[in-house]
């Protein structure tokens, strides 16, 4: 008599999602399927190079999957929990005993007039490489905007700046520039984003155009091209399927990582949100939140009661092109202390880190289990919510 194989799906196979399929083939009673839009795995975190034609993206999920994994490229339309289906835009209904929300984050919409028409978005792979092909046709002298002044905005700029010296670069970064970094750090960062000649201007912007930004106070600013980076946003998969979620459309789960609606459906990554508190966007949360994730369907399987989540932060790195960057420390909530790393050796560090994060995914397709990451960070303090 063959033995019941339980099967699970993992919607999202990013940081978060790539990693809690690996890190399931701890049991070898499990079916596992991954459904990606795309063939390959991005490396979100490498977007700003992607655009600047410093470096690339992608990389083969071959490199990265353990045995046995399903790929499914495709989209996921609408999760039934009544059937425990998902169904895909191909027409295609995968069954799950288990599933994993992984779906990320996306780029924040914009609500500025002409942002939609005229703006150009870095936060999928797809975008980045409309804006790459883009800045690939302009002369090397035009002006470029970045509007955001976030780690991404951060990034995205001094990368523009150090691979082309003749390009004007302004970035317009909101009340205050590196809103996650301490000031000393921002300090930093403002010193070496001058030294690649960035302009940066606090304010917010009123109307983006063809060729120009216009801020709220302020000369309107030539722009040949605009990139937007003010914030993330969140797939609406999990509203659309009538699953609980806050306001930003993140799954709500409770400490467990389990979907306050239904205790089949495990959260993880930048979607998730437990006791309504999620964690920092970043794939320094993504990916423990994979394995936790994962740890709950397993321990579930088991007839084991999950554990709750339990991970800690240990900083923040921005890089300001290929030879600099700031390495931000945190206390393990997340909050930052007055110490950072700058120059060239915060650049090493950065870029260690980004190839280890990789690594360590690849790593736990080879050998379940391998992955670790610090505890003992403090959770927000949030009501707690129990699965219904």
């Amino acid at each position: 008599m063959t033995a019941q194989r339980t099967h699970i799906v993992v919607i999202g196979g990013g940081y978060a999602g790539t990693l809690a399929a690996n890190h399931l083939r701890l049991r070898a009673d499990l079916d596992i399927t991954v459904v990606n839009p795309r063939p390959v795995f991005v490396e979100r975190i490498r977007l700003h190079q992607l655009v600047a034609g410093s470096g690339t993206a992608a990389v083969d999920y071959g490199t990265l999957l353990g045995d046995g994994i399903r790929l499914v490229v495709d989209n996921a339309d609408r999760i039934n929990t009544a059937e425990g289906t998902v169904e895909l835009t191909s027409g295609t209904v995968l069954h799950y005993d288990y599933l994993i929300y992984a779906v990320g984050s996306t780029a924040a919409p914009a609500g500025v007039p002409g942002a939609v028409e005229f703006a150009f978005p870095i936060g999928e792979f797809e975008y980045a490489l409309r804006l790459k092909n883009r800045i690939d046709e302009l002369d090397p002298s035009a002006p470029i905007c970045v509007v955001g002044g976030g780690l991404t905005g951060i990034e995205t700029a001094a990368e523009l700046a150090e691979r082309g010296p003749e390009r004007d670069v302004t970035l317009i970064c909101g009340p205050i520039l590196g809103p996650s970094l301490s000031e000393p750090g921002r300090r930093s960062v403002a010193r070496q984003l001058a030294r690649l000649g960035v302009r940066v201007l606090e304010g917010s912007v009123a109307e983006i155009r063809e060729f120009s930004v216009v801020p709220t106070e302020g000369q309107e600013l030539a722009s040949a091209v605009t990139v937007w980076t003010a914030g993330f946003g969140v797939p609406d998969l999990a509203a659309r399927s009538g699953l609980s979620t806050d306001a930003l459309g993140r799954l709500l789960t409770d400490e467990t990582l389990t979907s306050v609606d239904d205790e089949r459906i495990v959260a993880a990554g930048d979607c998730a949100a437990p006791s309504g508190q999620p964690l920092r966007m970043s794939c320094q949360a993504a990916v423990p939140l994979g394995a936790q994730a994962a740890n709950t369907v397993l321990r579930r399987i088991a007839g084991d009661q999950p554990a709750v989540v339990n991970q800690a932060f240990t900083g923040q790195c921005v890089s300001l092109g290929r030879k600099r960057a700031t390495v931000q420390l945190s206390h393990t909530d997340d909050t930052p202390r007055r110490t950072f790393i700058a120059g060239r050796p915060a650049a090493v560090i950065k870029e260690l880190i980004c190839k280890g994060t990789v690594t360590f995914i690849a790593r736990e397709g080879r050998k379940p289990g391998s992955i670790f990451w610090l505890r003992g960070g403090k959770r927000p303090a949030g009501e707690s919510v129990a699965v219904g």
